[in-house]
């Protein structure tokens, strides 16, 4: 069950990829996935392109109270392919956020990141993660400027409700306007035959 604080949360299984709780241990395989332009957009990342960075990075994750971060695995070669999160998560209100989410530029265009959000997603809407029932709302958000992740938002299916200005400021100085979108608990059932749609799909080729 979700709470506001860090918990251990069960193993989410597919037929490609499976999600299990971060953890320090994979932080070299994590280094080995990804590259410093895989987090670009986004305001937390490696200080330091190395294992050092990669695991101060993870331990960041791993404090905050308010998120529960996972890895994605890749289960054909069990290395681990990039990492996700639920945030700010708000039991009074039964809403919460996916995000922190990157994958491997090996994998992109592939089932990984469709499959991934249909675990996380599933999971959500459909068990009681709250005292008081499933989840109603999940937002998700990106930077303004990140046209590929809101391509990729819209083609989830969520509803784009507007922008952020003055959201965050990034590393570099720059502020952050964020595009904000979410996905209800009404919205889930077009959302998971979409996603199982492009699943199927992808699969098949």
């Amino acid at each position: 069950m979700l709470s506001g604080q860090a918990i251990e949360l069960v193993s989410l299984e597919g037929r490609f990829v499976r999600m299990e709780p971060l953890s320090l241990d994979h932080a070299p395989g994590l280094l080995d996935a990804g590259d410093d332009e895989t987090f670009e957009y986004m305001p937390g990342r490696p200080r330091t392109w190395d294992l050092t960075g990669m695991q101060r990075y993870v331990d960041e994750l791993l404090a905050n109270e308010r998120h529960l971060a996972l890895v994605l695995i890749d289960k054909a070669t069990d290395a681990p392919i990039g990492t996700s999160s639920y945030a700010d998560i708000r039991p009074e209100h039964r809403g919460l956020e996916i995000g922190y989410t990157w994958i491997s530029p090996s994998v992109r265009g592939g089932v990984a990141n469709a499959e991934m959000k249909r675990l996380m997603l599933a999971h959500v809407f459909e068990t009681d993660v709250f005292e008081s029932g499933p989840a109603i709302r999940v937002m998700l958000k990106t930077d303004e400027l990140n046209t590929r992740s809101q391509r990729a938002m819209d083609k989830l299916g969520a509803k784009r409700e507007g922008v952020m200005r003055n959201h965050l400021i990034m590393p570099s100085g720059r502020v952050r306007h964020s595009a904000i979108y979410s996905i209800t608990i009404e919205d889930w059932p077009r959302v998971r035959t979409g996603l199982d749609e492009r699943i199927a799909i992808v699969t098949s080729l």
